[in-house]
């Protein structure tokens, strides 16, 4: 299918999802194409009406250079140079979906002619995502002041294939679409692992046999607050009735009670996130950008330099989303020693010990919480604000802070790996518990249990863990981002 792009309106979280995750094009529709026609006219009138005006890109340098002023031949010049040169970054790139948001999110400028971009480059944009790979845009090294050497990865072929006139490459790496589409993915991934967490600590919950009032209903209006009571309404339907049987006649250790706030903090994060994403992928952010301030002085409107090209943000919601990962890796390193350990568990000895006689004939599962600790303090690593840089950054002249969002979405997307490692290290923790009692899996948990069941059907045969459970996490993964 292919996404008609009319106005910023149609720029929404699920927009990027289909375009991002699902692989569809885009067209840019009719009434699109009028504005940016339009766009375009108004900065030649601009430029017509008034020879001397200053507008960054255009009739002056870039960056160190702005204070020179252009002559007729050199706009020219300027106008057609590759911004290849600016590219410097390097290292590992970009998952094609994130590369494929921030094409997406650069359309956005564009289509009621805020940026001026001549409609042929827009539409040499919106073509890039028919094609079978995109250009390799590095997550590493982006210390720009802005996202000049990211986008100058993702959109130089372009500016040689095509013959770019004035603000036109201006319009390619200015702005911030990176921070867009690396925010937007943020938040499409935290909604599946969201649902991911809610199951596992649901399944981990019912396996320790945890009380139900730990989950009951007067508690989410008790706590006032709305996040935490989907969490609790999300882990009561998870759970369901229970097993119908005795259950632990005294309060679960807190790591299992505050499971419903923990993921409440969560769900919070990732909705802040989907609220920036949503916030940022209708917002126009170029630089310079078209203000319709028409007077006597300028009756085509005039363009001002901004800084729009810094998204603070859409750092603070991955920041939030990193720790939110990070406290979550606590909980399940905390439940699954705890699921371990008969004396807090109340479960049969043997999830702990071997068969008399018979050392080594089951699978030992007390080097998982060990390996979960691992996942845990890596995380934490991660879960760090992240500031403005503290020096002056490696630009010259104006360009003095760097934008440090492919820094928070890197933390984020590493953090959110170890959770699901950390959460893939307790499921069969949880399974065997089952196992060894003989009660069912909450018929709402089936399917993350035939899921691991398939990887492994047999939880106590002694084997290897380590694989099983990447095998596990894997399976997690491929419900959170598209295959």
């Amino acid at each position: 299918m292919t996404v008609i792009l009319e106005t910023r309106a149609d720029f929404t979280l699920e927009t990027a999802r289909r375009v991002a995750w699902a692989g569809e094009g885009v067209e840019l529709g009719a009434r699109a194409l009028a504005a940016m026609r339009q766009g375009r006219h108004r900065l030649e009138r601009i430029l017509d009406h008034d020879p001397e005006v200053t507008i960054y890109g255009v009739t002056s340098g870039y960056g160190q250079f702005a204070r020179k002023r252009l002559t007729t031949a050199e706009r020219e010049r300027w106008a057609g140079m590759s911004p290849a040169r600016i590219a410097a970054s390097w290292g590992d790139p970009l998952p094609e979906r994130v590369v494929r948001a921030i094409v997406l999110a650069r359309l956005a400028n564009f289509v009621e002619g805020h940026a001026a971009i001549s409609p042929e480059i827009a539409l040499g944009v919106a073509a890039m995502l028919d094609e079978d790979s995109l250009p390799a845009v590095p997550a590493q090294g982006q210390g720009g002041a802005g996202e000049i050497l990211s986008l100058s990865h993702l959109f130089a072929g372009l500016a040689e294939r095509m013959k770019p006139a004035a603000k036109d490459v201006l319009c390619l790496i200015n702005g911030s679409p990176a921070a867009t589409g690396l925010v937007a993915d943020a938040a499409l991934a935290a909604a599946g692992r969201l649902e991911q967490a809610a199951q596992v600590f649901a399944l981990s919950f019912e396996a320790f046999n945890a009380p139900l009032g730990h989950l009951d209903p007067a508690l989410d209006g008790y706590w006032n607050n709305p996040h935490d009571g989907w969490a609790l309404r999300r882990l009561r339907e998870l759970v369901g009735a229970g097993h119908g049987g005795k259950r632990r006649p005294y309060q679960a250790p807190v790591s299992y009670r505050i499971v419903p706030r923990m993921l409440g903090q969560a769900r919070r994060a990732a909705a802040m996130a989907e609220e920036v994403a949503f916030e940022s992928l209708q917002a126009v952010t170029d630089n310079p950008v078209w203000a319709a301030a028409i007077d006597e002085d300028h009756p085509f409107g005039r363009f001002i330099s901004t800084g729009g090209y810094h998204n603070p943000h859409a750092v603070l919601a991955m920041d939030a989303l990193t720790a939110a990962c990070a406290n979550l890796c606590v909980l399940a390193g905390r439940q699954g020693a705890k699921l371990l350990d008969g004396a807090v568990s109340l479960l049969p000895d043997q999830l702990t010990t071997a068969e008399p006689g018979g050392e080594g004939r089951r699978a030992h599962m007390g080097g998982l919480p060990m390996a979960q600790t691992g996942y845990e303090e890596e995380a934490r690593l991660y879960a760090q604000a992240t500031l403005l840089p503290g020096s002056e950054s490696g630009g010259f002249g104006q360009n003095d802070v760097a934008s440090p969002v492919f820094l928070a979405w890197s933390k984020q997307d590493r953090a959110g790996r170890c959770l699901d490692m950390a959460l893939a290290s307790l499921v069969p923790i949880a399974l065997r518990a089952f196992d060894v009692t003989g009660r069912p899996v909450p018929p709402q948990l089936a399917g993350l249990e035939a899921a691991v069941r398939e990887i492994e059907p047999d939880l106590a045969r002694p084997m290897a863990l380590g694989p099983v459970v990447a095998s596990i996490a894997g399976a997690l993964r491929r419900d959170i981002y598209p295959s």
